[in-house]
């Protein structure tokens, strides 16, 4: 009889819905069924990531994307669609990238897991072969300066396993990929081995972003899986006079055209005030860029197609941006927000979807307290749909270029994290790997906060 009567107690002791409240629910619950039912989220992907598959910046696949973006935001329903042209890097990979431990043993070993990091320069045909000087940080790397010249050095720095949001593993980590090669070329170093940004239990590496330092020579910088981060770390203990010979064939060549695919639903009452929703559209060469970052475009198209489908027609002007250049210069979200600013246009709101389409709890923010505390009041309409985290700073990277340039409020879909650094930049975030159900929750999660946003703020 009591667990019957548990929830009864429970009920009449909750406040009393306003009339308001009721309406934003039921409107709320009528989103969430309409994607939950009748979603092209999934489909969308599935066609993004089989039929282009990676698209990184300069590349046929970012041609590709763009022609898809264009095509998949018309069907969803957009009043408007049009391409915002940008200047993109273009670095390409090459072909043939190998690492194997040169070992006095003379033991057959298998070649080390290795993929270049991305904007790295190559090593030239002929490979870079050297001592190995693990460093277990940038301060173990001044200790060691005197040792660094003319050898490659390796950075085995573990994800930190403690930070329960994984998020905070890869800030704590990223800067060896990103600074780590001009770091050991300050000291005479001749490449850099990084373990990859990852806790997965596999041997994929994870390629990424870097940047070179002009004061330093440029040198090849490659990642390694984390099985073989720790052979080679085991090797080298075993053996201090083991050698390691690397080789990657990648070059920057000249910037090239990209765009951003735009899509508008426009506003009833303010059509010229915006409320923008992207992910971004290039990826990694290696992977089909499913989490990252293609489930942020089909989930921001999805928000358009709910609009629609449901008949609500949003206040001020919905924008759905598919960034161009996320992974390798940022250069979309900076085109976008330059001209923002320079058309003087009003941005209410900006919401990005850039952390995996994996169950969502929640949203990061930056913003005012006033319009903080008010989207936090909102959370027992979220509640029943497993989203509860309204606490924690943050946005997406081409949002936040809006956010420095004009100060438009910002927001970032945050799903469990458990898994999304099991595949992030590596070749195994491919559409397999996502999950239909956890894919469309975060779509309408999307779709419902800035349903309250369009209703509730003001420019």
């Amino acid at each position: 009889m009591r667990r019957y009567l548990l929830p009864i107690l429970l009920t009449c002791a909750a406040p009393a819905m306003t009339m308001a409240q009721q309406q934003d629910s039921t409107t709320i619950k009528h989103i969430a069924n309409e994607v939950l039912t009748h979603s092209t989220a999934y489909e969308n992907l599935r066609v993004l990531t089989k039929q282009v598959g990676g698209r990184l910046a300069g590349s046929p696949g970012m041609v590709k994307a763009e022609q898809w973006g264009v095509a998949a935001l018309k069907a969803a329903g957009a009043d408007t669609v049009y391409l915002q042209a940008c200047m993109v890097p273009h670095w390409v990979r090459g072909a043939h990238e190998e690492a194997r431990i040169i070992s006095k043993f003379r033991d057959v070993t298998p070649p080390l897991n290795v993929l270049a990091l991305g904007n790295s320069v190559g090593s030239g045909e002929n490979g870079v072969t050297a001592p190995v000087l693990e460093v277990s940080s940038f301060d173990d790397l001044e200790a060691k300066k005197d040792q660094v010249k003319g050898k490659i050095v390796f950075y085995n720095y573990a994800f930190n396993p403690t930070f329960i949001k994984t998020f905070y593993s890869y800030g704590d980590a990223v800067k060896y990929r990103g600074q780590g090669a001009s770091r050991a070329a300050k000291y005479g170093a001749l490449a850099v081995i990084v373990r990859s940004m990852s806790h997965g239990a596999n041997n994929e590496p994870h390629t990424g972003s870097m940047t070179y330092d002009t004061a330093y020579a440029k040198i090849p910088a490659v990642a390694i899986g984390l099985q073989d981060a720790d052979r080679l770390s085991s090797r080298l203990k075993d053996d201090p006079t083991a050698q390691v010979f690397l080789r990657t064939n990648c070059e920057m060549l000249q910037d090239t055209i990209g765009h951003n695919v735009v899509g508008e639903l426009k506003g009833s009452k303010y059509p010229d005030q915006f409320l923008t929703v992207g992910g971004h559209l290039d990826s990694w060469d290696v992977a089909e860029g499913a989490h990252d970052d293609g489930t942020g475009c089909v989930q921001s198209i999805e928000v358009l197609r709910t609009f629609k489908a449901l008949g609500l027609r949003p206040e001020h002007t919905l924008r759905v941006v598919l960034f161009a250049n996320e992974e390798n210069g940022t250069r979309g979200g900076k085109k976008y927000a330059q001209l923002a600013k320079e058309r003087n246009e009003k941005h209410i709101f900006a919401l990005e979807s850039d952390a995996g389409g994996f169950t969502p709890r929640g949203f990061t923010m930056t913003m005012d307290a006033e319009k903080k505390a008010k989207i936090a009041s909102w959370r027992p309409l979220f509640e029943p749909y497993g989203i509860y985290d309204f606490e924690e700073e943050g946005g997406g990277v081409d949002v936040g270029q809006l956010h420095a340039a004009l100060g438009t409020p910002m927001a970032e879909l945050s799903p469990d994290s458990q898994r999304y650094f099991d595949i992030h930049h590596a070749p195994n975030d491919v559409f397999e790997n996502v999950n239909k159900r956890e894919l469309e929750l975060g779509a309408f999660g999307m779709a419902a906060l800035l349903y309250m946003v369009d209703k509730y703020f003001n420019y």
